[in-house]
């Protein structure tokens, strides 16, 4: 039986949707948001890229929520890479949003990986790239880094420890997570974390950033 694939979102809605996000809403986004859409739509049929299916809810809880960051936190340019990038979020909705930003796509998953190439070249972005492998395998080819971002990775521990190495050389760390975990990470002490920023819409869900403390700098407990 053939699945029947959700029609895509009018520019409307998906307008009326960053509007609440506070987020501008020029037209060639809204077109590659569509596009974007589609394509993931089509292949969430084949792969999982996300368990959520119904499209409005993807603009929301994927493309918005991540989209915020970009206001939020005032990125403009840099290099980012995006650890575990699954679907394409945050890497390439942060893209789409600020198209300055240098953006490495980190994925070990071979049929994600091809499925985020398949985006970028679709939607057209430059400077977007896929890195078919694990975080911990990367260094000198992403370094030096401006950002480090990641979306409901887990095992913060190892991970915060990679990002603050000097092979990475990274300046900042963008975390999207929930209420949970907040102790968790906030207890990691070899990075200054920034008052954690309620995402919109959510109760629990909260953007967090955290700035690489020097090496042999004491932190008061």
């Amino acid at each position: 039986m053939t699945t029947i694939v959700p029609a895509p979102l009018s520019a409307a809605v998906i307008r009326r949707a960053l509007g609440e996000f506070e987020l501008p809403a020029y037209d060639e986004q809204v077109l590659q948001i569509q596009q974007y859409m589609k394509i993931l739509l089509a292949w969430n049929e084949k792969i999982n890229l996300t368990a959520i299916r119904d499209p409005l809810e993807i603009l929301y809880r994927h493309f918005c929520e991540c989209m915020y960051a970009a206001e939020a936190l005032h990125l403009e340019n840099g290099r980012l890479a995006d650890v575990g990038s699954g679907g394409g979020f945050p890497g390439l909705a942060l893209k789409i949003i600020r198209p300055g930003l240098r953006v490495f796509l980190v994925e070990s998953n071979i049929k994600k990986v091809t499925f985020l190439a398949e985006v970028i070249r679709e939607l057209g972005l430059r400077d977007a790239q896929v890195l078919a492998r694990r975080y911990e395998e990367l260094g000198e080819e992403v370094a030096p880094l401006d950002y480090i971002c990641s979306r409901a990775l887990g095992e913060f521990s190892a991970f915060l420890e990679w990002a603050r190495s000097e092979q990475i050389a990274t300046k900042q760390v963008i975390l999207w997570i929930g209420a949970r975990d907040l102790p968790e990470i906030q207890a990691i002490r070899s990075w200054e974390w920034a008052a954690p920023i309620q995402v919109p819409h959510s109760l629990r869900r909260l953007l967090l950033v955290g700035t690489k403390r020097p090496t042999g700098v004491s932190v008061a407990t």
